[in-house]
């Protein structure tokens, strides 16, 4: 249609935005993640996505979520702690409301890992984080969830914005924190009781998989890129289970 706005991101399928909607290709998953965007709907989270069925295309329907990516933000709003503090906050809204959806026999398009605790997102990143014009944090792109543990997903997000990831742009420890001074942040906002080494342990372990994952799409897809995300994402965990001293991205080790 001649009105839709492809959006950015869409590595698995295309997503366009449609008025106040998102349209995107539906799948055995989508009825799952329409339980959960219901689920954060009635514990209050207003700032995720809702469903609203399907198209006659029969493409799944969510609402817009308003506001500016995390991921475009210039350095120094993207790496404010107070984001960062914001984004665990929802993270650990969003977990606690997903807990009834655990023992669902539903389909997911991602497998299950032990411990399932919540459901977790999957890619709670900047890229999947939205900005409000009154500095609220929303997510989107739900569509990879599946049961897991907490800190599966709040490794991911300090590897993130701790940050750990060679591709942290603009990132100044002088004006934003020292990673450990940010984990530490991070995990106080989410309610967690993880020390620092359960975080960095916890998220080699995250990006192996990612890894694994990119490497499968990087052959379906014959993109390049997908290819050095993985190279990427090897480099990064392998660092991460070196010791803390050894780590460049350790301050005063």
């Amino acid at each position: 249609m001649s009105d839709e706005e492809i959006l950015s991101g869409g590595n698995m399928e295309p997503v366009v935005r449609l008025g106040d909607t998102v349209r995107r290709v539906a799948g055995p998953w989508t009825p799952a993640v329409h339980d959960l965007l219901v689920a954060c709907a009635r514990a209050g989270i207003a700032s995720v996505p809702r469903p609203l069925g399907r198209d006659d295309q029969g493409r799944e329907i969510l609402s817009y979520v308003d506001g500016r990516m995390m991921s475009g933000l210039p350095p120094g709003e993207m790496w404010r702690p107070e984001l960062l503090t914001s984004a665990a906050i929802l993270l650990r809204r969003i977990h606690d409301a997903s807990m009834p959806l655990v023992a669902s026999r539903r389909p997911w398009r991602q497998p299950a890992r032990e411990p399932a605790e919540v459901i977790c997102h999957n890619d709670f990143a900047p890229y999947n984080l939205v900005v409000s014009n009154d500095g609220s944090v929303g997510a989107i792109d739900f569509d990879m969830a599946s049961p897991g543990s907490r800190v599966w997903d709040v490794a991911y997000l300090a590897y993130r914005l701790a940050p750990f990831a060679e591709d942290a742009p603009g990132y100044d420890v002088a004006r934003d924190g020292s990673r450990e001074a940010r984990v530490a942040a991070l995990v106080a906002a989410y309610g967690g009781s993880w020390a620092h080494d359960d975080i960095r342990a916890e998220a080699a372990c995250r990006l192996d998989a990612l890894a694994a994952f990119t490497d499968d799409r990087a052959e379906s897809t014959g993109r390049a890129d997908f290819v050095s995300h993985a190279a990427m994402y090897r480099r990064d965990a392998a660092r991460l289970r070196r010791p803390r001293s050894q780590d460049p991205f350790t301050e005063g080790a």
